[in-house]
């Protein structure tokens, strides 16, 4: 994981984090059957980090450009409240969010990939690109996770917030016990 920024101070005030969704939580693919039913491959090392996340008081959210059945039926699973797809100008699902919660945007991450997602991550306290984003989105980031989207590049950003946050060992501690 490539650190800038003072990443590690700004990661201790993180209240919410805000994913993208397709190249962050799924490989970027796009796989379609030929009745044109599309399919989505996500992580789940990616949805417990997640999970943990949610359970020590870190918010998750998802804001996407595309609007996807599969999508919204993962986000139920994993337990995620707000939720926007659709979103072609993603500013405006943000302010809308951090209205709701009544946030501040240095206690926003938001993790991308592609250059739709640096309106919102200019604005944020954590911005946060996994490996294979955009080299813009790259060097608009105060994280570049080791590991690409789809393939536990979440689960890096969640490990690594809790860490910041002291609540990694704890956290884990509840497994080896």
């Amino acid at each position: 994981m490539k650190l800038l920024n003072k990443s590690y101070l700004r990661a201790k005030n993180i209240k919410l984090i805000i994913f993208d969704v397709d190249g962050v939580l799924t490989d970027g693919g796009l796989y379609f059957s030929d009745e044109g039913m599309e399919f989505k491959r996500f992580n789940s090392l990616d949805g417990l980090g997640i999970k943990l996340l949610k359970q020590n008081g870190i918010e998750p959210a998802i804001i996407t450009a595309r609007d996807s059945q599969n999508v919204a039926h993962r986000m139920h699973n994993l337990g995620i409240e707000h939720f926007y797809q659709g979103q072609e100008n993603k500013v405006l699902a943000f302010n809308d969010l951090i209205s709701k919660l009544s946030l501040q945007a240095d206690q926003v991450a938001y993790m991308g990939d592609d250059v739709i997602d640096l309106p919102v991550m200019k604005k944020i306290g954590l911005p946060i690109a996994v490996a294979n984003a955009h080299e813009l989105v790259k060097e608009n980031s105060c994280i570049v996770t080791d590991k690409k989207g789809g393939h536990g590049a979440v689960r890096e950003a969640c490990d690594f917030i809790l860490k910041a946050q002291d609540k990694y060992d704890n956290t884990m501690n509840e497994f080896l016990n």
